[in-house]
């Protein structure tokens, strides 16, 4: 296995990426012009490419940038595996298409050993109802940077809470099954100086359950991320703020370092282990799910994704 890998962007995402990959004894270069960047430094995919084959890429930059790398990727001529930083593009109609060369996205709470606890506990359950619940207030997210500086404050960079906690999205279709129809309310909803949606409130029809909310917010100033579902013969609860997992009442507390999902994620990456990570077309379904909810949420409607 080629032990290159090229990440594409180098903040605060791309940075750790390429942390935990030279961890992982990855030969580790970037297309940027970050000064910070410890690696080989390219100033164009087509450069990058052209100076080495690298078996694997990480995609890293502004998620409104995430379409045009794929395509200076097939451009390139780049056959190995990528992966692409949540959520898979700014728009649906930013990727048509899938690439072709295999390509996954990065939504790395999949590997997170409590959610991976609770997808098991839910096997084979009926599902009854499910609440997915994430906020935190924008201005703590990058200790030392201007939150109005950011891309997350920008909704022409791809910025907005519907997509930088997507997250819950994610694990939504993955726990309760693809969604069916879906309702919201949300948008730019507090005094936060920004262009990008800070709240929505979603509900739900998915195949494995008939009642799902997930909640998304740029303002819980105590950060919060709370998954609750009850099942046949079950209610269970993740808590992955402080670390919990409670079934039936019985609490299991275990920690979890931060990198610890972003490191189980890029090792399957690297050995081209699918099997947990999201598909190219299961990113496909969360950006489907985000144009659904958006759309519910200006027509005051129902929309089937």
């Amino acid at each position: 296995m080629s032990r290159s890998l090229l990440v594409i962007g180098y903040g605060s995402i791309g940075a750790r990426h390429g942390r935990l990959a030279a961890e992982l004894g990855m030969d580790v270069s970037c297309v940027t012009s970050h000064p910070a960047a410890p690696f080989p430094r390219f100033a164009s995919v087509a450069d990058a490419l052209a100076n080495d084959a690298p078996a694997h890429v990480v995609i890293a930059n502004a998620t409104g940038h995430h379409a045009h790398a794929l395509r200076e990727l097939a451009k390139a001529g780049f056959a190995g595996h990528a992966l692409v930083e949540k959520p898979l593009s700014h728009t649906l109609d930013d990727t048509l298409a899938a690439p072709a060369f295999p390509t996954s996205v990065a939504y790395n709470l999949r590997f997170h050993p409590l959610v991976q606890a609770l997808r098991a506990a839910l096997a084979d359950r009926p599902l009854h109802s499910a609440s997915f619940y994430a906020g935190q207030y924008l201005p703590q997210w990058r200790p030392g940077t201007d939150y109005r500086s950011s891309y997350s404050a920008h909704r022409h960079l791809g910025g907005g809470v519907l997509r930088d906690l997507s997250h819950e999205i994610d694990l939504a279709i993955w726990l309760c099954g693809r969604p069916r129809s879906v309702a919201a309310v949300g948008g730019h909803l507090s005094d936060l100086e920004i262009d990008s949606d800070d709240v929505y409130s979603i509900l739900a029809v998915h195949e494995r359950c008939p009642a799902v909310s997930i909640t998304v917010n740029y303002l819980d100033r105590a950060p919060k991320r709370v998954i609750t579902i009850n099942a046949r013969d079950l209610s269970a609860s993740v808590d992955l703020v402080n670390g919990t997992l409670t079934l039936n009442g019985n609490t299991d507390s275990r920690e979890t370092p931060r990198d610890a999902t972003y490191r189980a994620q890029l090792q399957a990456f690297f050995d081209n282990d699918t099997s947990t990570m999201c598909s190219f077309e299961e990113g496909r379904e969360v950006m489907r799910f985000i144009a659904a909810a958006e759309l519910a949420a200006s027509g005051s409607c129902w929309v089937r994704p």
